[in-house]
């Protein structure tokens, strides 16, 4: 569910950058303010390492909010991918304190210093049609499931915490071999090169960017990207030109969903999905068909959305 606030398209920025962001505590009612003030909605994650997140509101304001951001001491060159949606892809707008801005779980880990070899999305597809490289998908297996690149290896994650229990399980196969990484937007495969290259790896890439901007800037017709990017907002996924995907979210498990998932006896809107289906009990989907009954009501009145959807 979508919240409509205006007819104008609204640009949504995923950014982050690694920096030693000493008192970053004092940073996040300013920050709240400011965006806030702008009706900018989302969600920004500061740490001692840094800043992540993803926001949405327009162009104007968005535009304001990197300015100011790029002012603040060490977020100078933040790295920040465009989109748009036609309608506010967040319920509201949140600035946390963190541990990490990425969270991985291994101490001394400093990607502003360590991470790998940036490769542009215009030379991506020559380095991983490279027999010699092994490619690894950071992200989660929920998100591998709707799309990825061809020939990647998918770890089977559920946390980033669990990449690097992996790595060392896959140590050997790795040995002698380039080893480029990708996930949604960069953050995570900068933080997994750095890790990697910690165990005494040196031929070590990432994509720049990640696959928001590979499919931003590589045309369809010559894409090794097969299937949607799974994103975190309401949008759920998005194609190439970062188009709005077709994946749908279950509401019960958070799983994205695609179109043969909704086919699945076992899909019923709001309440369950093939992949959620069995860890939950009947008294769990009572209470999702309560809460579904619920945002049903809001939207036949006009209520807008109801936030537990």
């Amino acid at each position: 569910m979508t919240i409509s606030i205006q007819d104008q398209p609204l640009r949504v920025a995923a950014l982050y950058k690694f920096a030693r962001l000493h008192g970053f505590e004092a940073l996040r009612a300013p920050l709240a303010a400011f965006c806030c003030g702008r009706g900018i909605k989302g969600t920004l994650l500061l740490a001692r390492e840094g800043i992540n997140g993803t926001v949405a509101g327009s162009e104007a304001d968005i535009a304001a909010l990197i300015d100011h951001l790029q002012s603040i001491e060490g977020l100078a060159g933040l790295e920040v991918k465009y989109s748009s949606a036609a309608e506010m892809p967040f319920h509201r707008m949140k600035v946390r304190l963190k541990r990490e801005i990425v969270t991985m779980g291994v101490e001394d880990i400093d990607p502003a210093a360590s991470a790998g070899t940036y490769v542009a999305p215009a030379d991506w597809n020559a380095l991983i049609s490279n027999a010699d490289t092994v490619v690894i998908d950071t992200r989660n297996a929920y998100e591998v499931s709707i799309g990825t690149f061809k020939g990647a290896v998918d770890p089977a994650t559920s946390s980033f915490r669990e990449f690097p229990a992996w790595v060392e399980k896959h140590r050997e196969e790795l040995e002698g071999r380039k080893v480029a990484m990708f996930c949604t937007g960069g953050i995570r495969c900068e933080k997994a090169t750095a890790y990697v290259k910690s165990l005494g790896f040196e031929d070590v890439f990432h994509l720049k960017g990640g696959i928001l901007k590979y499919l931003e800037e590589v045309p369809a017709e010559e894409s090794l990207w097969q299937g949607e990017c799974f994103v975190f907002d309401e949008r759920v996924s998005v194609s190439h030109g970062l188009a709005e995907g077709e994946a749908e979210l279950c509401r019960a498990c958070r799983h994205p969903l695609i179109a043969e998932d909704l086919l699945s006896p076992r899909y019923v809107a709001g309440i369950s999905c093939q992949h959620c289906f069995d860890a939950r009990s009947d008294e769990d989907r009572a209470r999702y068909a309560e809460r579904q009954r619920q945002v049903e009501l809001a939207e036949a009145r006009g209520d807008g959305p109801h936030i537990g959807g």
